[in-house]
Formats: C-alpha cells, structure tokens, sequence
C-alpha cells in the first residue's frame, strides 16, 4: 500500500472530547483514545459511531498536558471488533498548535535516531 500521509504520524497517550457540531441538539461527548497524531490530522479509537464528512469540536490533550482546542472532521472510518478506528483531518488548527505538534515529531524523531545507534 502506498503511503499517502504528508507528516510523520505520531503516537500520543492522551484522550481529546468530542462535541458534533453539525447538530447542535446532538451533544454527545466521547472520550477517545489517540493512536497517531501529526501536524495534519489524527487517528483514534471510538466506540461511538461517527459519521463521514462530519466536523468535531475536539479538546486534544498532548504530550505537556497542555490542551489544544481545535476541530477535526471524520475522514476514515474502520470497525475493529466491538470499536471503531477513525481518522480525521484537523480544521482550521491555529498555527501555534501546529507547530507544537511538529517540534514534539522533530524530537521524538532525534531520540529515534540516538536510541538506533
């Protein structure tokens, strides 16, 4: 399979909350687990069905417990047993936070080369 991701994806241990925004009468809140993240997008574990296409106002708690309000919109979806495995876009992420994300991949990428040698 050809690899697509235009950024390195990380793995974060850290949960984000997640508001549909496409009805606001639909507020369910879901707590996920982040299995990648990079400067473009995330990847996730939910038990909740989510729907394609959709945006999520989402509260992503990364790595220095800082939480980084943005909004993602669903662009994969794969069942695995009794969870679905999701990925999504980031939508109009502040660059700041961008950043963050792509000095936390520049170090974990540094430390990957030390720990090879």
């Amino acid at each position: 399979m050809e690899e697509r991701r235009r950024s390195r994806r990380l793995e974060l241990e850290s949960k984000i909350i997640i508001k549909s925004l496409n009805d606001p009468d639909e507020q369910h809140e879901a707590i996920i687990d982040i299995m990648d993240a990079s400067k473009s997008g995330v990847g996730f574990n939910c038990n909740l069905p989510l729907t394609i296409g959709t945006i999520y106002e989402a509260y992503l708690t990364i790595w220095t417990k800082e939480v980084l309000h943005t909004f993602i919109e669903i662009v994969r979806i794969e069942k695995k047993e009794d969870t679905f495995n999701y990925g999504a876009i980031f939508v109009g992420m502040p660059g700041m936070d961008s950043t963050r994300i792509g000095i936390y991949d520049m170090i974990n990428a540094e430390l990957e080369k030390q720990e090879n040698k």
